[in-house]
């Protein structure tokens, strides 16, 4: 059992790094701000769903081979790359689609929520980070490493739901503002596949 006071900071530490800027935290406000506060927190379940896998990798050992093996590190960056630039490519469509004044079907929350749970797998840069950071409030006297590790990392999903259902809300409210305008719409649209393809070049050139 893991004693409150270890609980309570790491949960204080898992909001502050929840609020720093970052490709996760931009993909919820990018996707709120097109389609609204519920979808950004529909993509904010799918980013906490796939921490869970991450947990899991952690505490099965299996993180381990995205550090030492650089293929497997560089496979799965190479393939979270893709989809986000599949996810640009996606974007930048609807902006074009939007100025010949067509209309731009919305998804579905469903796909926001299996966007959220891929881009988050598929970037083998949390699993490394989860690799280093959970076990250090771990304590074998405490009992099993693996379920301690569970449960930091149930703790970290938690902050991340609230921090990135506020800035859902933020989204949602720009949303609300420019969706009322076409030409706000195409921008909306343009600025989120730049978004897109930023994080794409970003986990493409990252190391372990």
């Amino acid at each position: 059992m893991i004693p409150i006071d270890v609980a309570l900071a790491f949960f204080g530490t898992a909001v502050i790094l929840a609020l720093a800027p970052g490709p996760d935290i931009l993909f919820v406000l990018s996707q709120s701000a097109l389609y609204g506060a519920r979808a950004g927190i529909c993509t904010t379940l799918g980013l906490a769903s796939g921490l869970i896998v991450h947990t899991t990798a952690v505490a099965l050992g299996v993180a381990v081979l995205f550090q030492t093996s650089a293929l497997a590190f560089t496979l799965l960056k190479v393939a979270g790359a893709a989809y986000l630039l599949y996810l640009a490519w996606l974007s930048f469509r609807a902006g074009a689609v939007l100025s010949g004044t067509g209309k731009v079907d919305f998804l579905g929350y469903g796909a926001l929520y299996r966007r959220g749970i891929i881009m988050n797998v598929t970037n083998p840069k949390v699993t490394l980070f989860f690799l280093a950071f959970l076990p250090q409030f771990c304590d074998p006297a405490r009992g099993s490493i693996a379920a301690q590790v569970g449960m930091f990392g149930g703790i970290f999903m938690l902050a991340t739901l609230l921090v990135f259902s506020s800035v859902a809300a933020a989204g949602g409210a720009i949303a609300a503002r420019f969706n009322r305008s076409q030409k706000a719409q195409i921008l909306l649209h343009r600025c989120a596949g730049v978004i897109f393809v930023g994080m794409a070049l970003l986990l493409l050139f990252a190391h372990r």
